[in-house]
């Protein structure tokens, strides 16, 4: 297992995601405990000791389970990190009784590593409001030594995190975002990495194979890249971008199974980062995926000037393409809750003025119905 440093620990560079753990019958709030600690074994053994947990995760249960494998261990052999909820706008007021529960849930007396989970454009006028009190609340559990290293998750965009960071940055110790391949241009990605490092916050990754759609690539694309490494499995590819990338500290894997798990242990046994012609490779086909499917808008706005609504256009379409590469997930429709409701696609009157003038001839007003559509908003 490869290690990395951050102070004066030393990581494994590949830790355990427990959003995807094995389940009964399908069912997301009944975990496979005897296979989930059957994992956590594998993963101690084999050099893991990063694991990471969530309120929300399996329905709640998630945390449950998680503490029961590793009560199996020392707690000085591995880090548990967990994250306080805001995604959930009706757990702001409600810091202290949640962390509290999340520490007897765990079966701990303290966190290795804390984080305000998910800010994003929903959230963070409330993870900033002093009302609630949750940045002074989590300060003083990690004065008190219940969090050893406090840090956040994000998927808003860059300018929610750049709001974070002016009001809390210097407190940060590390922050997890979604960070991939594909996602290093489609969701900025590169310029929030650059974000941080003027931080100088080292990154947590997570979707390194983007829900497992990185796993596997079309015929043609797995020969270019079978070309440059013929012994590197293609989910392997994923991981070694981001052993490329100096401010990858932790690589989460939300792995559902121990087969997923001795293929990625195995992966991590080596820092093998890609050259530049590798990663120029495998940014092209990043490209060519998106490109298969979204709507190549520019963002020059040309289309608000002339919109009778107001309409942000280039951000209601950046959140369309996402949408329709996803095939759903849960970031547009976050997003598009912070949006007022005149503001988001169902605003849209279907005057084509946007049409008229847009360089790259989307079918913008299409576009739009299909959205609101898709969102019932």
């Amino acid at each position: 297992m490869i290690y990395k440093n951050f102070q004066d620990l030393k990581l494994s560079a590949l830790g355990m995601g427990a959003m995807r753990l094995p389940v009964i019958d399908g069912d997301d709030s009944k975990i496979d405990e005897e296979a989930a600690a059957s994992m956590v074994k594998y993963a101690m053994e084999h050099g893991i000791n990063y694991y990471d947990t969530a309120w929300g995760y399996h329905g709640g249960q998630s945390e449950i389970v998680m503490g029961k494998a590793l009560s199996a261990y020392p707690r000085d052999t591995y880090y548990l990190a967990d994250k306080f909820p805001g995604y959930d706008l009706s757990n702001m007021d409600k810091v202290e009784s949640i962390f509290e529960e999340q520490l007897k849930k765990c079966g701990v007396s303290y966190f290795d590593f804390y984080l305000f989970h998910n800010v994003c454009e929903m959230n963070i006028d409330a993870y900033l409001d002093e009302k609630y009190g949750i940045f002074q609340y989590l300060m003083k559990q990690k004065q008190a030594g219940r969090i050893r290293h406090l840090g956040f998750s994000a998927h808003g965009n860059l300018e929610v995190m750049k709001r974070f960071l002016d009001a809390y940055g210097q407190h940060m110790e590390f922050c997890q975002i979604q960070l991939n391949y594909l996602d290093w241009s489609f969701q900025d990605a590169k310029k929030k990495t650059e974000l941080l490092a003027e931080y100088n916050i080292p990154v947590w990754v997570m979707e390194p194979l983007r829900g497992g759609s990185l796993a596997s690539l079309k015929e043609e694309d797995e020969a270019l890249l079978k070309n440059l490494r013929p012994d590197e499995g293609i989910p392997a590819w994923a991981f070694r971008f981001l052993q490329s990338l100096p401010s990858v500290t932790v690589i989460l894997s939300g792995m559902s199974n121990k087969e997923q798990m001795i293929q990625n242990i195995h992966t991590f046994e080596t820092d093998a980062p890609l050259n530049e012609q590798e990663k120029e490779t495998l940014l092209s086909v990043a490209d060519r995926m998106v490109k298969q499917i979204v709507l190549p808008c520019t963002a020059c706005h040309y289309c608000v000037s002339h919109c009778p609504q107001g309409l942000d256009i280039p951000e209601l379409l950046a959140l369309y393409n996402e949408h329709s590469f996803t095939q759903g997930g849960f970031i547009a429709p976050m997003a598009m809750a912070a949006i007022p409701e005149d503001k988001r696609p169902s605003a849209c009157i279907g005057c084509r003025s946007c049409e008229a003038v847009c360089p790259q001839q989307i079918k913008i007003s299409e576009a739009m119905a299909d959205f609101a559509e898709k969102l019932d908003m």
